[in-house]
């Protein structure tokens, strides 16, 4: 029993240390596209690729554990460190978006490795714990903008800096193997996604991946300065921070679903409070609503498709159709929507979702 303790609180805290490096990963990509603009050359729309590059490089990674189950935090770690790397010391906008999509690999795998492994080794707490685990992300994600402006605005100096910090956490790790999902062949033949719950994880991961990577490039068209915008970025991710430690407590008390609802009607109407008002009144707050987003669908969508090893997968996956294509679409589009267009976006679409979300609650959670 104390082995079994000990070895889930080593998963935790190998889980904890690395999204904390993911949510500063994730984080950086905002406050540089400027400044990668800049050094290469490119407009703002095509700086906003790489994160793209990151979201393709996140469905290269889940891929990969799709067919094979047993990766480590090592494989994923080191994955970020060369992606890290490869965008400090790029030589080119290609090889810059070539260090996103290797960081994004590792970054899509992290997730599979630990959010299945965490849900189930604490058992009845296992959705509290997914959450702590999820909000430690924030941690990396508040402090990643400030680091940035600290070394005056270089996005070069930054992730290499940040790949070197990757490297010592990969020194420290542990391979989890026996914590892998298991399967037969049988079970694998039978897994049937349900695409309801899967289409709404699609979707907010959409709003989640763009307020994150176009929000600062939207307070810097509404009329804040670059720098503003990164520390803007940083209060985003207190809030979002603060809801995921918000959820340690109640994510095992109250339906996932209702969770995400309330999440939805509350980036609703931050955003609406963003198009009206100033903007960046509207945009911290949005950190706290979609802050929720991930784990408590994530928590749904597991008991609609219970059981199957390849649910996170699958779950994970649907998230990546919003990551990669939403920024694709939007980042041309961002110069044509103003200076309000970009939070009236996140309105309509928060909107529309918590509108479906409560009318349809049985149908997406496939009863």
């Amino acid at each position: 029993m104390q082995n079994l303790i000990r070895a889930n609180l080593a998963l935790l805290f190998a889980g904890v240390t690395s999204f904390i490096l993911m949510g500063a990963g994730q984080s950086l990509y905002g406050p540089a596209l400027p400044a990668f603009a800049r050094n290469f050359d490119v407009s703002i729309s095509a700086a906003g690729f790489l994160i793209s590059a990151h979201w393709v490089g996140c469905a290269i990674g889940v891929g990969v554990m799709y067919f094979y189950t047993a990766l480590t935090p090592r494989y994923v770690l080191g994955a970020m460190v060369v992606g890290a790397a490869l965008i400090g010391i790029a030589p080119s906008y290609t090889v810059m978006l070539l260090g996103g999509m290797v960081f994004g690999a590792g970054y899509g795998a992290a997730t599979v490795v630990f959010n299945p492994r965490v849900l189930r080794a604490f058992g009845p707490r296992g959705p509290a714990m997914l959450s702590l685990l999820n909000a430690s992300f924030g941690i990396g994600a508040i402090s990643a903008p400030l680091v940035f402006v600290a070394l005056s605005n270089d996005p070069k100096v930054t992730f290499l800096a940040f790949a070197v910090l990757i490297a010592a956490v990969w020194l420290f790790a542990f391979d989890h193997k026996k914590s892998a999902p298991q399967a037969d062949n049988g079970a694998i033949a039978r897994f049937k996604p349900h695409w309801p719950i899967l289409g709404f994880q699609a979707v907010a991961i959409a709003l989640e991946a763009v307020l994150i990577g176009l929000g600062p490039s939207a307070l810097i068209a509404a009329g804040e300065t670059e720098v503003r915008s990164a520390e803007l970025l940083s209060m985003f991710f207190i809030g979002f921070l603060l809801a995921r430690v918000g959820l340690i407590g109640v994510a095992h008390r109250i339906s996932a679903l209702t969770l995400v609802n309330i999440a939805l009607v509350g980036a609703g109407l931050c955003a609406v409070l963003g198009a009206l008002a100033m903007p960046a009144f509207g945009f911290v707050p949005l950190g706290f609503f979609a802050g929720m987003f991930f784990p408590c669908i994530y928590v749904a969508a597991s008991g609609t498709m219970q059981g199957h090893p390849r649910t996170a997968v699958a779950i994970i996956a649907a998230g990546l159709v919003g990551g990669i294509f939403t920024p694709i679409v939007l980042s041309p589009l961002m110069p044509m929507l103003g200076e309000r267009g970009f939070f009236w976006l996140i309105a309509a679409v928060a909107g529309a979702m918590a509108l479906l979300g409560s009318l349809r609650s049985a149908w997406l959670m496939g009863k």
